[in-house]
């Protein structure tokens, strides 16, 4: 026991030290965590995922609410609704081609029938909220990207898990209606936008009587959890609602509530010690769950490795296609741009996602699971390294190439005029 909080606290200062190496060497502090959980797990076998039993899937769930939410903290609602569009764009022109081409490499390559080929696809078509935000975050990007990576990666979960449980019933009761299918997303991202929004609203109006009693730093972020918990339960997406919870708790002006009396007089907004805790949160979530996600690292037959290689390339490269018309805007540099390009990793989701065919009894249910771990490790691997690679002048001028943009684009400003003298 003793041993095991050693390392605890070990690992805490490591991820310290990761972090600062991030700032200088942009080496992402999420792939050497990762690459940690594997020699710990698939490697040494000193651990496994079994080992962790509920808790470590509850401890990956926490930590996705809490990055979720986190980052709606810092998202700007003025910024969010011009960006709303391309958003949608990107995370569901990404989320369709990615799944077509998955699906079609599946049934080419692993010799999978289309049904599941299609459900491979589906595991694999979205970003990992996890991974992207963090990373994000780190590289400081402009504020409208960072916006539209943070949206579409949660959208992308929520079509991703939608998907794939549409799927599972086709081919276990062989019948599933599209349109329901449709509403089943719709309504899975609508709602749960509504509640978080409420529920922000509700606990702005109470944050500051909850202040009153010791030791409330948390609460909030207990809220958070019964806010997804309850969206959940009622069959919407409780990811959708943390981030919109985030939101709505430092965008309320936006709202329209500081010009209500009756609202006003009683909302507390969040400080920074509150924000400051989130961040904090989010660093320590951050660093068990890369090492949870590398222990659950499954390393199958040399085929779906290789198959999962060339899947992670041809989805990166057409997602580098679609940025480049997607990002056409001159206000998007070309740093903004490339990055963008990069951030196609699948996460934990994929993973959990990957195990249910198998659970389910569905043919080929273990080259989806083994090809899944696969394209996880891989494509967390390939933004790591291209996020490295930037900075090198030959990779960013290839970039400038490929994306039509100049190196020294940047966002227009328009010149400064003095005033007249008086």
């Amino acid at each position: 026991m003793s041993t095991t909080v050693l390392v605890i606290g070990l690992m805490v200062f490591f991820a310290h030290f990761l972090s600062l190496q991030f700032s200088r060497t942009n080496i992402p502090d999420v792939l050497v965590l990762m690459l940690i959980g594997i020699v710990l797990g698939p490697l040494l076998g000193i651990v496994s995922p079994d080992d962790f039993g509920k808790v470590g899937s509850l401890l990956a769930t926490i930590a996705l609410v809490v990055i979720l939410f986190e980052s709606g903290t810092s998202l700007n609602l003025d910024v969010l609704g011009h960006s709303i569009g391309t958003t949608g764009f990107l995370a569901i022109a990404c989320f369709v081609l990615t799944t077509a081409l998955i699906s079609a490499i599946g049934m080419t390559m692993l010799s999978l029938e289309l049904m599941p080929a299609l459900l491979l696809g589906l595991t694999l078509g979205g970003t990992s909220s996890a991974v992207v935000i963090p990373m994000v975050n780190a590289l400081k990007l402009s504020e409208k990207p960072a916006t539209v990576l943070v949206l579409e990666s949660a959208l992308t979960d929520v079509l991703c898990i939608v998907g794939v449980f549409a799927m599972l019933q086709i081919l276990t009761q062989g019948d599933v209606a599209a349109g329901k299918v449709v509403g089943g997303v719709m309504a899975a991202l609508v709602f749960a936008a509504i509640f978080g929004v409420v529920g922000g609203i509700g606990w702005l109006m109470v944050l500051g009587r909850v202040r009153d009693f010791p030791n409330t730093i948390s609460s909030t972020l207990a809220y958070v959890f019964i806010v997804y918990g309850g969206t959940e339960a009622l069959g919407f997406s409780g990811a959708i609602a943390a981030l919109a919870l985030g939101i709505t708790l430092t965008n309320f002006e936006k709202f329209g509530l500081d010009r209500i009396p009756s609202i006003d007089r009683n909302i507390v907004a969040l400080n920074e010690v509150d924000l400051l805790f989130y961040r904090e949160s989010v660093f320590l979530l951050k660093t068990y769950f890369f090492v949870y996600l590398g222990i659950s690292i499954h390393f199958g037959a040399i085929g779906p490795a290789t198959v999962a290689v060339v899947m992670v390339l041809l989805v990166y490269a057409m997602r580098l296609l679609l940025t480049r018309v997607v990002f056409r805007d001159p206000t998007y540099t070309l740093r903004d741009t490339a990055v963008t390009s990069m951030m196609a990793p699948k996460g934990l989701a994929a993973a959990v996602l990957a195990a249910l065919p198998l659970q389910y009894g569905i043919v080929g249910g273990e080259v989806i699971r083994d090809t899944t771990y696969m394209v996880v490790l891989f494509s967390i691997s390939l933004s790591a390294v291209l996020v490295m690679a930037y900075p090198v002048p030959a990779v960013r001028n290839l970039y400038s190439r490929l994306l039509g943009k100049q190196p020294g684009d940047t966002m227009k400003v328009p010149a400064f005029v003095p005033p007249p003298e008086s």
